[in-house]
């Protein structure tokens, strides 16, 4: 398994098609938004869609970014758009992305990093703590988290 970047890999739109797989909302707002070219407007220059993969298969995705659906807010940055396929699930593969955001966000002099969800007990065993309700764009409440970055290693 290896986890790839979006902007930085060699077949795109391969990567793309799989993205369309998901049976998620915000996964199909995701390749809209990567299919348009707007990603980057939308939550930061910056932004990555890491996906993790296993050979041809996508297991596992999430963007680290500057924005998401917390805005506006000084709180930056975020994970967002966090999915892994069903036939995946379980396996805590998404800790595989967080290992390496944590990799960026040393690399970035990063104390915190946030994500929004209304998830309760998911983000938790990633070493995600609970840190307030805050409104999403369109208004509605959501949890928002914070993994703090430990430089003592």
């Amino acid at each position: 398994m290896q986890v790839i970047d979006y902007f930085n890999c060699d077949r795109p739109e391969y990567w793309l098609c799989q993205i369309k797989k998901s049976d998620w909302g915000a996964g199909q707002y995701l390749h809209e938004l990567l299919s348009e070219s707007r990603l980057k407007n939308v939550v930061g220059e910056n932004s990555k869609v890491l996906m993790l993969t296993n050979g041809d298969e996508l297991i596992s995705f999430c963007t680290y970014a500057e924005k998401d659906d917390i805005q506006p807010t000084a709180l930056t940055p975020w994970i967002g758009f966090v999915y892994t396929f069903p036939e995946y699930r379980g396996n805590h593969y998404v800790g595989k992305l967080f290992k390496e955001i944590e990799k960026l966000a040393k690399a970035e002099k990063v104390h915190d990093i946030f994500i929004s969800t209304n998830h309760t007990g998911l983000y938790e065993k990633y070493g995600c703590e609970f840190y307030q309700m805050m409104s999403d764009m369109n208004g509605e409440l959501s949890r928002v988290y914070r993994k703090h970055i430990d430089y003592d290693d």
